[in-house]
C-alpha cells in the first residue's frame, strides 16, 4: 500500500524535466535558480560529476569544482526544481562510475581526459 502511494506520487506530482545525458567524469555546468528573499537569479556551478547515485526520482549527482585552492563539491537532485538548466561542457574518460579518488588529486595529475566526438 505504502509502496504504490510512493510510486503514484513520483508518477504524477512530481514535474520530470528534460536533462542531458552526462556520467561520472563529465564537465558540467548546473544553472541553478537561488531565492534570496523576494529577488531569485541564476548562478552557474560548473565541475567534474564525480558520482551518480539513486534512481528515479530520488537519483542525485555530485559535482566537484575547485575554487581558490580548495575543493568544492555540491550534491544536486535531478528532479530539483531549482535547476534551470545543465550543460554538458565535456565529456570524460574514465573507468569507474565513481571517481572519489579526484579529490586526492591537484594540479596536472587532476585532469581527465577528453572524448573525442
Amino acid at each position: 500500500m505504502k509502496e504504490d502511494l510512493i510510486k503514484y506520487v513520483e508518477d504524477n506530482v512530481v514535474v520530470k524535466k528534460e536533462m542531458p545525458k552526462f556520467k561520472a567524469g563529465d564537465t558540467v555546468t548546473v544553472h541553478y535558480k537561488i531565492i534570496e528573499g523576494s529577488k531569485e537569479r541564476i548562478q552557474q556551478f560548473q565541475g567534474v560529476v564525480i558520482q551518480l547515485s539513486g534512481s528515479g526520482v530520488t537519483q542525485t549527482f555530485t559535482v566537484r569544482k575547485i575554487s581558490g585552492n580548495i575543493g568544492v563539491e555540491r550534491i544536486i537532485p535531478l528532479a530539483s526544481p531549482y535547476i534551470e538548466k545543465i550543460d554538458v561542457n565535456k565529456k570524460g574518460v574514465v573507468r569507474r562510475a565513481r571517481i572519489f579518488y579526484i579529490r586526492e588529486l591537484r594540479g596536472k595529475k587532476a585532469r581527465i581526459k577528453e572524448k573525442r566526438v
